[in-house]
C-alpha cells in the first residue's frame, strides 16, 4: 500500500511502475492498471513481468568466471540487460508456456522481461557479458567464438535439465 492508486493516476501517461516488495507489492498490479499504469512488474512470479535476481546474476557469473574477468563493471552489467531485453522479444518456445501454464508468451505489456524458467537466459546472457568483459579489458581469457561458447552453454544446460527431469517428474 505504500503506493497509493490516486498516486499512480498522478503519473504520466502509461506509466512503467515496479513494485519489488515482497511477499505484497507496494501496489497491486489489478490497481496499478486501474489507475492507468501501462506495463506493470513485481517480484511475484504469480504476476506478469516477475523481476528476479535469476534472471540476470547466472549468466553474469558464468560469464564472468568463464573469462576469469577480474571485475564485474557496468558494460557487463549492460550487456546482461540488453540480452535480456533482446530475448523477450524472441518467440517463447513451449516448454516456458507449460512451466507457467498459459498458452503463449508475447512481447507486450504483460511480457516485457522472460520468465525465470526460461532454458534460454543463460545461454543468452552469458555470451554477452563474456564478450563485454573481453571488451572492456577485464577478461584474462579470451573466448574467441562466442557461438560455439553459447552452443556449449546450451549443451550444458540440456544436460543438467535432462538430470533434473527423472526427479521433477516424480513429484508431479
Amino acid at each position: 500500500g505504500a503506493l497509493k492508486p490516486e498516486m499512480a493516476r498522478t503519473m504520466a501517461r502509461d506509466a512503467i511502475v515496479f513494485a519489488m516488495a515482497n511477499p505484497v507489492p507496494e501496489i497491486t498490479p489489478e490497481e496499478a492498471r486501474a489507475a492507468g499504469v501501462r506495463v506493470m512488474g513485481t517480484g511475484r512470479s504469480d504476476y506478469p513481468n516477475q523481476i528476479n535476481n535469476v534472471l540476470a546474476f547466472p549468466g553474469i557469473f558464468r560469464g564472468a568466471i568463464d573469462v576469469r574477468a577480474t571485475d564485474i563493471n557496468d558494460a557487463m552489467k549492460i550487456a546482461a540487460a540488453e540480452a535480456l531485453a533482446a530475448l523477450a522479444k524472441e518467440p517463447v518456445p513451449a516448454e516456458v508456456c507449460s512451466a507457467y501454464n498459459v498458452d503463449s508468451l508475447e512481447y507486450g505489456f504483460d511480457y516485457i522481461i522472460p520468465k525465470p524458467l526460461d532454458p534460454r537466459i543463460l545461454t543468452c546472457i552469458t555470451p554477452a557479458v563474456a564478450k563485454a568483459a573481453m571488451d572492456t579489458g577485464v577478461a584474462r581469457k579470451r573466448i574467441e567464438d562466442l557461438d560455439g561458447y553459447a552452443r556449449e552453454l546450451e549443451r550444458r544446460v540440456k544436460a543438467s535439465h535432462d538430470r533434473i527431469r527423472p526427479f521433477v517428474a516424480s513429484y508431479e
